[in-house]
């Protein structure tokens, strides 16, 4: 082969690598952000990154666009290993024409989604576009339909990470919607499907862009992101630590890793964290932290419906999905939010074979008119049958409040758990015993002498004779009543006997789950 040939292939690779250019990356620099290549980069283990479709080429002559060139498409895309596994990745460039996606670069992104469901590697995609090239018109909407459906074929076969690194606008935000799991850059991620001047235009809303589709605005009040973080470079390492929680696809368990923590480790302080007022909170985290080796918790939506808890740990190395009450937020009551993202994290855990541990101190769903308005009945609903129809290994531990619709949501033995396990401080019954004293001995209390003292006796009657663990021990609802500094020992076994937990559920189609 001619030395001009290889020349030619040199130059041509130099200048797609190029992106936009270097004014445009300068520009892109001085955002906060970094380009397409830097981020696939960073993702990827140390050369390991091997690039597909670096040719191709829009074929739009409307508005002059035959005239447009644009270097690989506006998005690199191929695929490499992180930690070791085989993962692929599509990186939207900003520097060239914003991004905009049309007929080719969306045929470049597919390609990449078909041959991770094909090969069974996860897919994490970076989001940094102005949005459709309108020039393209209707191929460009064709594009974003044809990412929407694989996204949705491949959803719970292998894992989808979607990372916002710019604006993501307009039916471009249903991709990310459609994953696994949304990543956000505090500043410079933007999602909405109308921005601020349509709003205004339509409304007379003033809104900012940040206010509107900022990364705390959709970590904290849509829900719609899972993770934030100050800059780019830490969001791709917490990528890579999600990803070490994860299989590869659905046919596969997480990997295992050697943490040296001591399997029989004993957690004295456990025995003392319940505090002896029952209407007293305290912070579940520090239970997840005593249980998880090496107290590592990857908290999954954190700023989301904060009475309840979401996230991975490891027990014995192995990766583990905890749903936990969080007694210090709305004293850990189950509310529309709560309700939706623990079903969301359920399925999600169901469908890629991690366990479940359920953490329980709940007193009930939230009253009031603004969820039952809000259909706090439909969305509840979802928490029961997501934990119903998940056939991973399911573990409960009641810590303390288990009342009423709220136990049963919690994973209860009513919907299948395998092992429920509770501790001397648990509270099972219908009702907290101050509401239940107050119904059933209501006569008794207003025609007593004294009828405070005769209500506090009732309720510590009504305590000791149904609100324990031991009368639910007694119907086989709860297998054990353990010490809690011994959780850790008894969970860890648990899941060990249940590893070879083989559940088949009716042949269907699909379930009609209450959306």
């Amino acid at each position: 082969m001619s030395n001009s040939k290889l020349e030619q292939l040199r130059l041509a690779k130099e200048k797609i690598a190029k992106g936009g250019g270097e004014d445009r990356i300068k520009k892109q620099h001085e955002k906060g952000k970094l380009t397409a290549r830097e981020r696939l980069n960073l993702l990827f283990d140390e050369g390991s990154f091997v690039e597909i479709d670096a040719f191709v080429e829009h074929r739009s002559t409307n508005f002059g666009m035959e005239k447009t060139k644009a270097p690989g498409e506006g998005v690199v895309s191929g695929y490499g290993t992180v930690n070791g596994r085989l993962v692929f990745s599509y990186a939207q460039d900003f520097t060239v024409i914003g991004g905009s996606l049309g007929e080719m670069h969306a045929a470049k992104i597919t390609k990449a989604q078909d041959m991770a469901l094909k090969m069974g590697a996860p897919l994490v995609g970076f989001n940094d576009s102005g949005g459709a090239r309108i020039q393209e018109g209707v191929d460009a909407l064709a594009g974003y339909g044809n990412i929407f459906y694989r996204n949705t074929i491949a959803s719970g076969v292998i894992p989808q990470i979607s990372v916002i690194m710019g604006p993501c606008a307009g039916g471009a935000v249903y991709s990310p919607a459609l994953t696994d799991f949304i990543f956000m850059t505090d500043q410079t991620s933007m999602m909405f499907i109308t921005g601020p001047e349509v709003i205004k235009t339509v409304t007379g809303e003033n809104v900012t862009q940040e206010e509107l589709g900022g990364a705390m605005t959709h970590n904290r009040i849509s829900g719609v992101a899972h993770f934030i973080s100050p800059t780019e470079q830490e969001t791709i390492e917490r990528i890579k630590i999600l990803l070490s929680y994860l299989p590869s696809n659905n046919l596969e368990d997480a990997p295992v890793f050697d943490t040296g923590d001591n399997l029989n480790r004993l957690e004295e302080k456990l025995n003392e964290i319940i505090p002896d007022n029952p209407n007293k909170p305290y912070d579940m985290k520090e239970i997840i932290g005593s249980l998880a080796d090496n107290g590592d918790f990857f908290e999954v939506q954190p700023y989301f419906a904060q009475n309840i808890l979401t996230g991975f740990i490891r027990l014995n190395g192995k990766s583990v999905g905890v749903i936990a009450s969080q007694p210090k937020v709305l004293a850990g009551c189950l509310d529309i939010n709560a309700s939706d993202k623990a079903a969301r994290f359920i399925r999600t855990c169901d469908a890629f074979n991690i366990p479940l541990l359920t953490l329980v101190d709940v007193p009930g769903f939230l009253p009031g008119t603004d969820q039952e308005y809000g259909g706090i009945i439909r969305h509840g609903a979802k928490m029961l049958y997501a934990y119903s129809e998940a056939t991973v290994p399911k573990v409960t531990v009641i810590t303390r409040k288990a009342y009423g619709g709220a136990y049963i949501a919690m994973c209860s033995r009513h919907l299948n758990a395998d092992l429920v396990l509770a501790w001397p401080t648990a509270e099972i019954a219908v009702m907290g015993p101050e509401g239940a004293a107050n119904i059933i001995f209501k006569k008794e209390i207003e025609g007593a002498k004294d009828p405070a003292a005769m209500r506090g006796e009732k309720i510590k009657e009504y305590r000791d004779t149904v609100s324990n663990p031991y009368t639910a021990a007694a119907r086989g609802y709860v297998d054990d009543v353990i010490e809690p500094s011994a959780t850790r020992q008894r969970i860890i076994s648990s899941f060990d006997m249940l590893a070879s937990k083989r559940q088949s559920l009716p042949s269907k189609k699909h379930g009609n789950m209450p959306l």
